[in-house]
């Protein structure tokens, strides 16, 4: 890739998950992100370098050009809106499901309920798509908490095995969305850096088209 190129990739899981699959891609820090203090990692790729960063501000540091292509779990792309970013490729790699969740006793009704939830923009959505009054209290962590002590009747939040959930007495109700971490590129990258957005498209088409199909 002749044209300096920038990828952000969000901290954790997805991070973990993505690594290997640029790694398979030809993409290798120079630097294990884990230990390294630096915030912007070369790699084998000349011109190639990784930022690691928060998963919620991957969006943004994409969408004002900080970052030319980026990493993100479509949780965080629909909380975000998406503005200025294109989404050309579903790495299939964090997979989990969006789920309302409440009591087992619980199920949704036309009456005005609480959601407690850290995705405030994608509950109001689905909510309102549904045709049903909600208030929904933005909260960061312990969601599961929520429900046992009043504060709401509902949460939306990521499931991965539900085991949480079940400790807690609670279940998954309602799906939101499926979702899995993409690749989104600047719109403006897009075009500026042409050759080198389609390469790597096609290094980590190439890695995703030789993986064994998944089990249905």
């Amino acid at each position: 890739m002749r044209e300096p190129l920038t990828i952000a990739v969000s901290k954790g899981r997805i991070c973990d998950e993505a690594l290997p699959l640029l790694a398979a891609a030809g993409i290798h820090p120079l630097e294990d992100p884990a230990r390294s203090r630096k915030l912007v990692l070369e790699t084998s790729v000349a011109g190639v370098s990784l930022v690691v960063i928060r998963a919620t501000d991957v969006p943004t540091y994409v969408q004002y050009g900080a970052a030319d292509a980026g990493i993100a779990g479509k949780d965080v792309l629909l909380e975000h809106g998406g503005a200025g970013l294109y989404e050309p490729l579903d790495l299939g790699i964090a997979r989990c499901r969006l789920m309302v969740a409440g009591r087992p006793a619980q199920r949704p009704s036309a009456r005005r309920v609480r959601v407690a939830t850290k995705f405030v923009n994608i509950t109001r959505r689905h909510f309102a798509a549904q045709g049903r009054q909600a208030d929904v209290i933005k909260l960061y962590g312990s969601m599961e908490l929520a429900p046992l002590v009043g504060l709401a009747d509902y949460i939306v939040d990521l499931v991965d095995t539900g085991a949480t959930l079940r400790a807690n007495g609670l279940e998954p109700i309602e799906l939101v969305a499926e979702i899995s971490a993409r690749l989104v590129v600047n719109e403006a990258a897009a075009k500026i850096k042409h050759r080198a957005v389609r390469r790597l498209l096609q290094l980590l088409g190439d890695v995703l088209c030789a993986r064994p199909a998944e089990p249905a």
